[in-house]
């Protein structure tokens, strides 16, 4: 793979239609998020409705949720792509960390952001959480009632993968050892008062890896969507990242969404579709699932094709007015 020299690299084209900012703010914690706000040109001086966005598990706002934001602008939505605490351009210490309670609060925080925008009607913002932020988008939406439309694309339930394993077939004794090691990797940290991180685990994929594992590294180790910043192309998590999701189930009021809206987007052969399947039984009306055909999980991450703009530019303004 021929390595890209740039950190302000995209992984897509800005539509000529749509301008692009930077913009940074705090989450309840003190986290300095960093995002993308996207604006419709030649959107006058009408309050808009608005969408933030992040996602996938691992990336940045120059990856996907980039690509969302910058379709969804076109369509005339203010939109908001951000880089989660502890990674990307996001502040927190140490870095390549997730929480399932920080990195629900990011989205409220995308909220608050929004919120205090002139050209954003703060009564019209709905948020879209790809791959695991799926699952940190649903959990964020039920307690905050500001959020008034929620949808999820290829999504995760990370704190669920993370304890029970793919399909739910991890067992306690092998949950227990996992505690087991990552507690002794606790000491060891607090010894050397640093960090420990694993393998850049896609760029040493064997020929025998899952084929969902192969279609990561299609997309995260090569031109097609590498990006410095992203922890899934050039890094990996730190070896006591797991513990908090393990240890801390999400979306367990999710029917508490109810009665704002929930679409949940899944492609029809991707490995992660039980959990999009099970967070929309979970949920309570208003709820749709669209499973798109012969779709793959990464297939949700960047071919236009195959996300369905259509179906999200008419579910966010059914539901954001």
């Amino acid at each position: 793979m021929k390595q890209l020299d740039t950190t302000d690299h995209y992984t897509f084209q800005l539509s000529d239609k749509v301008t692009r900012q930077k913009v940074t703010f705090k989450n309840r914690f003190g986290i300095t998020l960093t995002g993308d706000l996207y604006i419709p040109k030649n959107s006058g001086t009408a309050s808009l409705a608005a969408i933030a966005i992040s996602g996938p598990y691992g990336a940045v706002k120059e990856q996907s949720s980039g690509l969302y934001a910058n379709q969804l602008a076109q369509r005339g939505f203010i939109t908001l792509a951000f880089d989660p605490s502890y990674t990307g351009e996001s502040g927190g210490e140490p870095r390549n960390i997730s929480s399932p309670d920080i990195n629900t609060e990011d989205f409220s925080a995308a909220v608050d952001f929004l919120g205090l925008q002139k050209n954003i009607d703060r009564n019209k913002i709905g948020i879209i959480g790809i791959c695991g932020f799926g699952g940190y988008a649903l959990n964020a939406a039920a307690p905050d009632k500001r959020i008034k439309a929620v949808a999820t694309a290829t999504m995760y339930d990370i704190s669920r993968g993370t304890a029970n394993g793919y399909y739910d077939k991890k067992t306690l004794e092998e949950r227990t050892k996992e505690y087991i090691q990552i507690g002794e990797q606790r000491w060891k940290d607090a010894e050397k008062g640093t960090t420990a991180y694993g393998a850049t685990g896609l760029a040493n994929a064997p020929e025998n890896a899952p084929q969902f594992v192969k279609e990561y590294a299609a997309y995260y180790r090569t031109n097609r969507g590498f990006h410095p910043r992203s922890l899934n192309s050039n890094a990996s998590w730190s070896l006591t990242n797991a513990v908090t999701n393990m240890n801390a189930p999400i979306l367990h009021y999710i029917k508490e969404i109810s009665p704002r809206p929930v679409l949940i987007i899944a492609g029809e052969k991707a490995h992660s579709r039980y959990f999009s399947e099970t967070a929309y039984e979970a949920a309570a009306e208003p709820k749709e699932l669209v499973v798109i055909p012969n779709a793959v999980h990464t297939d949700l991450y960047d071919q236009v094709d195959k996300i369905p703009f259509d179906k999200l530019e008419t579910f966010f303004k059914e539901n954001l007015k």
